[in-house]
């Protein structure tokens, strides 16, 4: 994504952005990074809290209903940015809060799980996070911090790709888009292996394993462990929460037992009211109904109870996440480090809208590899997702969710909290245009840590094209991208912001491949296409965007690509066919199509899900 200077202009542009982002006494410390000065003991500390999947409102200060209180602590404590945007799927986001640079600048130009056979082995389409970056762990360590990371990482899987290889001193972390929250197992059929590491080795979990809980407890004993050395330190806890499979605690699912049952277009109303009276978006905000909402009126009584306990589990896996993040804040509390902590809490893109149910295939290969009963939805066993209908309600009140190129997909909570820091303004909410790789550059600045040119350890390498937020963290008005084009483009989905507007053009299943202009500061919703009626600003913007594509490699892709049958073939075909399946190919296929129909028939009425004509297995 671009972020200074005009959307094209090539290599040179990309020097100018590094010139602009970096002083010149940061380009004078780079290339003596190696030999840093000894941190001042007054440096802060640093707590990254990435959330999996949650939608724009399912924040409490966001206007969500769930039970986030510590969150919400936070957001008092700091600023809420409310037109934050990231990428629409997991490991683009991930790479560009790692190196504050674009999605194709870093590698991540498309997932594993989603690139098209054409565009494998492209440039910036490596599906890993490249060498040409440097990472935010990299320059903290440069500049004499611990640098710690536990959870999901998605970033690359072999040894040289590891967190602990790209700057961490300590890494706990999960190589896969995601797995199982109480046992080391992989979501069936995507992976083969739950594939857990600490510091680059094969690692396996404790017994009472529940993810949240481990993510936090382990960055703790990180933070301990390294306490006699003095130096600050750099935490970044990459939680499962609220990735498929949805589980949680029984008794943070039973929380929530009152609750949901009066659908998901309720919800999407009342978070749509609860946002505006919390200043998050305008007043009176126009909603949009996606295609892919099902009517909660036309659903069966078993069909709205499985709709009603996911949801419910749902809410109770934010909650326990939630109840970890203030965990670990009593601790930095009690030993005297909070005041001097940085709090990012973002999530990496918006709501998941997947139903992994709704193809025959699906449902029988699921069913024989889980509990899939309503009363075991959100439990140890289970395999649960919230599907579209909820998922528009997490993105309340924007259209679309994850995948989408729609602010329901991109728009995503930011918090920045530095409690002793009296130049933050807390409790502020900044509306401006923000984008994720400005946290990079802002944390450096906050932290008065050397950034990079172009070059790091005498290799060429891309420079930062985020800009710093510390002016917006000030109390600065608008946005610190002012009117300059900001690009973005994942599997054919894209859009390019510039100042109030965005330009967007989702591909099927989720749209029709035709561009669209929207004023976001009066129409976040994206009900009111303006392209007919600004014809020289959507001339422009498309122009913009043409450049963006132009000078960071993005290619078209193929005729009938659709992401979701991507998803489907790499867990068919990359990853192989199910064990289960291949065990009964050899056992006879006659024999596995007759099980598979008796049991199918013996467990439709307790296995229901809400249909959803758009993907067929859970996404990454």
């Amino acid at each position: 994504m671009t972020a200074r200077g005009n959307a094209g202009g090539g290599p040179g542009r990309v020097r100018r952005h590094g010139a602009i982002i970096a002083s010149l006494s940061l380009l004078a410390a780079t290339s003596a990074h190696s030999q840093p000065a000894p941190a001042s003991p007054r440096q802060p500390n640093i707590v990254i809290l990435l959330a999996d999947d949650w939608g724009f409102s399912d924040v409490g200060a966001f206007g969500g209903e769930m039970a986030t209180p510590n969150i919400d602590a936070l957001a008092k404590a700091g600023v809420r940015f409310s037109n934050f945007h990231v990428a629409g799927s997991c490991s683009p986001t991930r790479a560009m809060l790692q190196t504050g640079t674009m999605n194709h600048r870093n590698g991540l130009g498309n997932m594993p799980e989603t690139i098209p056979d054409a565009h494998r082995g492209k440039p910036g389409y490596d599906t890993v996070m490249n060498f040409s970056v440097v990472t935010i762990a990299q320059l903290l360590k440069a500049a004499g911090y611990r640098t710690y990371l536990t959870g999901k990482w998605h970033l690359g899987s072999d040894p040289t790709r590891l967190p602990h290889a790209r700057g961490y001193d300590r890494a706990y972390s999960l190589a896969d888009a995601g797995a199982d929250n109480f046992e080391q197992r992989p979501i069936e059929g995507m992976y083969s292996t739950a594939a857990w590491t600490e510091n680059g080795k094969p690692a396996t979990l404790p017994k009472d394993y529940y993810s949240s809980h481990f993510v936090v407890q382990k960055m703790i004993d990180y933070i301990e462990d390294g306490r006699a050395s003095g130096k600050p330190f750099l935490a970044s806890v990459n939680f499962l929460a609220n990735h498929i499979p949805v589980q949680a605690p029984d008794s943070d699912i039973a929380r929530y037992a009152a609750m949901y049952k009066d659908g998901w277009t309720a919800l999407r109303e009342a978070r749509a009211k609860r946002a505006a009276a919390l200043g998050i978006v305008p007043a009176g905000v126009p909603l949009v109904t996606m295609g892919s909402t099902p009517d909660w009126r036309k659903l069966d009584k078993d069909e709205r109870a499985a709709a009603i306990r996911v949801m419910q589990a749902y809410g109770g896996m934010a909650t326990a996440m939630d109840r970890e993040i203030g965990r670990l804040v009593a601790h930095l509390k009690a030993s005297g480090d909070y005041d001097n902590t940085i709090f990012v809490f973002l999530s990496d893109n918006g709501a998941e809208p997947t139903n992994p149910y709704n193809s025959t295939r699906n449902r029988l290969f699921l069913g024989w590899q889980y509990d899939t009963s309503t009363a075991n939805i959100g439990r140890r066993g289970s395999f649960s997702a919230i599907g579209p209908g909820w998922a528009s309600a997490a993105a309340s009140p924007f259209s679309g969710y994850k995948f989408t190129a729609s602010e329901g997909g991109l728009r995503v909570p930011l918090i920045i909290a530095w409690p002793g820091n009296p130049k933050l303004r807390a409790g502020a909410i900044n509306g401006g245009l923000a984008h994720v790789t400005d946290i990079l550059p802002t944390l450096t600045e906050l932290a008065g840590v050397p950034g990079h040119g172009d070059s790091w350890d005498g290799k060429a390498v891309e420079p930062v094209t985020g800009r710093s937020l510390v002016p917006m963290l000030e109390g600065a008005e608008g946005s610190v991208h002012g009117d300059t084009p900001l690009g973005y483009e994942l599997s054919g989905n894209a859009a390019l912001f510039r100042g109030d507007y965005k330009l967007v053009r989702n591909l099927a299943p989720t749209g029709d491949g035709r561009w669209r202009l929207y004023d976001l500061k009066s129409d976040p919703g994206e009900t009111r296409d303006l392209s007919t009626a600004m014809p020289d600003r959507f001339a422009a913007m498309r122009a913009d965007y043409d450049a963006y594509a132009r000078a960071n490699g993005v290619l078209e892709m193929p005729a009938g690509y659709t992401a979701d049958a991507q998803i489907n073939r790499y867990a068919w075909e990359q990853q192989g066919r199910p064990r289960a399946i291949k065990a009964g190919l050899v056992l006879g296929a006659g024999l596995l199509a007759l099980s598979a129909l008796v049991w199918a028939w013996r467990r439709r009425r307790r296995a229901r899900r809400v249909d959803q004509p758009k993907a067929d297995v859970v996404g990454a």
